[in-house]
């Protein structure tokens, strides 16, 4: 015990010497200071603490933000591939068969249809139907910020009459700077696939990984959506394939005009969570 007290009390000089020496050492640095800060003018010590203050505000509401999970979701295509129709399935489980193709975005916050009969709190989507004539599709930017997932609608039926235009804008998609950059996961629907001479999944799939190949040679995996921003799009020297995607992309099949959306509505919960 003595042993130990004497050891304490050796500690307790050493701590109170280096307190001492560093007390020394720091007065002539806050003289220093003192005195810089006297000499700076009044205006410019304020302007300091302004900027100061607003950068921990922006700061702090970027951290808040991120925290918010985004509830977009996003269903773009090429015109016609039957994207107002599931628009309507989702929202109110109708086809609206007399609806036109629109030049503005269609979008609304709402619980899906399917879930309207379920107890419990459930989260509204934000679906936005994006106009898909060419004109009109940097409308999409606009929503990508806030956007959960993105549901990328093909038509099925009249898959090959059209193949090249499909896998241009989905190519333009996949090498979205903000998509990439936010890893926005991506559900290429095959829509209308009740139909007899409808393709398949699995055929449209293996369809666009091949032209989307094609495209990435001839492009040079630079997005003439966003040719600022250089992303490659698979992996080079082997054939491109969606799982070579930064982000997810999956495919599914639909059939929008007799309610068969049940894999969209999976796709939309995994990423807007009730």
């Amino acid at each position: 015990m003595e042993g130990f007290e004497e050891w304490k009390k050796q500690a307790e000089q050493w701590s109170s010497q280096a307190l001492q020496q560093w007390k020394k050492q720091a007065e002539p640095l806050w003289s220093q200071a003192h005195e810089y800060i006297q000499q700076v003018p009044p205006t410019q010590i304020y302007a300091a603490l302004a900027i100061l203050l607003v950068t921990s505000v922006l700061l702090l509401l970027g951290r808040l933000l991120k925290r918010q999970k985004a509830n977009t979701i996003l269903l773009s295509g090429l015109s016609g591939s039957g994207k107002t129709i599931l628009f309507y399935q989702l929202r109110d489980g109708s086809a609206h068969q007399g609806t036109v193709t629109s030049m503005e975005p269609n979008e609304g916050t709402f619980v899906l249809n399917s879930e309207k009969s379920k107890n419990g709190k459930l989260k509204p989507v934000h679906l936005v139907d994006v106009p898909g004539h060419s004109r009109l599709r940097p409308k999409l930017d606009e929503f990508l910020p806030q956007a959960a997932g993105i549901v990328f609608v093909v038509d099925a039926l009249e898959f090959l009459p059209n193949l090249r235009a499909v896998s241009e804008y989905l190519y333009d998609l996949l090498t979205k700077a903000s998509v990439v950059k936010k890893k926005i996961p991506i559900l290429i629907l095959c829509n209308k696939t009740d139909k007899v001479t409808a393709h398949s999944k699995e055929f449209i799939r293996k369809q666009l990984e091949k032209e989307i190949d094609k495209l990435r040679a001839s492009r040079s995996a630079i997005s003439t959506a966003d040719i600022a921003n250089d992303f490659t799009l698979g992996v080079l020297g082997e054939p491109f394939s969606f799982t070579q995607c930064q982000n997810k992309v999956t495919v599914a099949e639909a059939a929008g005009i007799i309610g068969e959306v049940a894999e969209v509505e999976r796709f939309i919960r995994d990423h807007v969570k009730s």
